[in-house]
């Protein structure tokens, strides 16, 4: 048989077995080996092959056949096969009878795969295309796990009683003037529950950026401003897609009750409407205490401390849960912050 020039060579047969899916008689028309040949056919009907002990010889060119020379495009054409079964008058054959009709051609056999290199047709082969791979994933998926996006976040549903939290899927915002403990009990909070949850904190998302800084201390300007509102959208993106994944997020900021550029609306948008707001204020002895103890940008000015644990007075009565930490301790601060928010989630603030 005659290939294409550069064309890979079909598999080793072994003897009296064709390639697989291919039958004897789709390749060598006429009796199987062994079978004894009958009488010949009437005067006018075609052959079935060649006499017994004849040497083959080529098959009788088919008008739609290829000139003398080149390489067939692909197997023999369904019509132009001979009878697969042994011919009239064999053993195992219909008898002859005049006017008889020869057989239609047999069933057409299945398509021999294509010869591939590197996933594509070998050229010079006109089998079917091989299927190609996967589309890739998307920028959605995180190597072969998808990811759901994240949405606003919901009021958990309340968990059981003297339970605390429990394992409820919430999104908490951790309220208070710098000294208040915020991050510390934030973090002491997340680590103590059963399920998982994560802490952020925008101060540290603020100080990822390195080069331009907008300091606070410096004062606050547009500059300022703009990389606030930037690290509490990265706040709330996070956050959202923590909650998405089944992962709690408690979150730690400064929040003003009279300024709305730095106000509740913010988170809430980012966020979304069941975001459960805590305040942590203890008093001012104790804000400017911590405050000494803090080192580079994190750390005040007296004044500076005083005037925004005065503005951060204007939380009582607005209807939010307020914790006084100044006798606590950090384990017994995050516990009463868990009882706060299992009462928060059975009755949702007002904001």
């Amino acid at each position: 048989m005659q290939h294409a020039v550069g064309g890979p060579l079909p598999p080793p047969q072994e003897p009296g077995q064709g390639p697989a899916g291919w039958t004897h008689s789709a390749q060598h028309p006429g009796p199987p080996p062994g079978a004894p040949a009958g009488p010949p056919p009437p005067h006018g009907r075609p052959s079935a092959g060649p006499p017994p002990g004849a040497p083959a010889g080529p098959p009788p060119p088919h008008p739609s056949a290829p000139p003398q020379g080149r390489p067939p495009a692909g197997p023999p054409h369904p019509q132009t096969r001979p009878p697969a079964g042994p011919p009239p008058g064999a053993p195992g054959g219909p008898p002859h009878s005049q006017g008889q009709q020869p057989a239609g051609p047999p069933p057409v056999a299945p398509a021999r795969p294509p010869h591939t290199h590197g996933g594509h047709p070998v050229p010079g082969w006109t089998g079917p295309t091989p299927r190609h791979a996967s589309a890739p994933p998307s920028r959605e998926t995180t190597g072969h796990i998808q990811l759901p996006p994240g949405g606003p976040v919901p009021m958990p549903a309340p968990p059981p009683a003297d339970s605390g939290t429990g394992t409820a899927t919430l999104a908490v915002l951790l309220i208070g003037p710098a000294g208040a403990g915020k991050t510390t009990v934030a973090r002491h909070w997340a680590a103590a529950r059963r399920v998982p949850t994560a802490h952020i904190s925008l101060d540290d998302v603020r100080e990822w950026v390195c080069s331009g800084f907008a300091d606070p201390q410096s004062g606050w300007n547009d500059h300022s401003e703009a990389q606030y509102r930037l690290a509490r959208r990265t706040c709330g993106f996070a956050a959202r897609n923590f909650l998405a994944n089944g992962i709690s997020c408690i979150l730690d900021d400064a929040v003003f009750p009279d300024r709305p550029v730095v106000g509740l609306g913010g988170w809430k948008r980012h966020v979304g409407p069941g975001l459960l707001p805590v305040v942590l204020l203890p008093g001012l002895e104790i804000v400017l205490e911590r405050n000494a103890e803090r080192s580079g940008n994190r750390r005040l000015s007296d004044e500076e401390v005083a005037s925004i644990h005065g503005r951060m007075a204007g939380w009582y009565g607005s209807g939010l849960p307020i914790i006084d930490n100044s006798k606590f301790d950090v384990e017994t601060t995050a516990r009463v912050l868990d009882d706060v928010l299992a009462r928060s989630i059975a009755s949702p603030p007002n904001w």
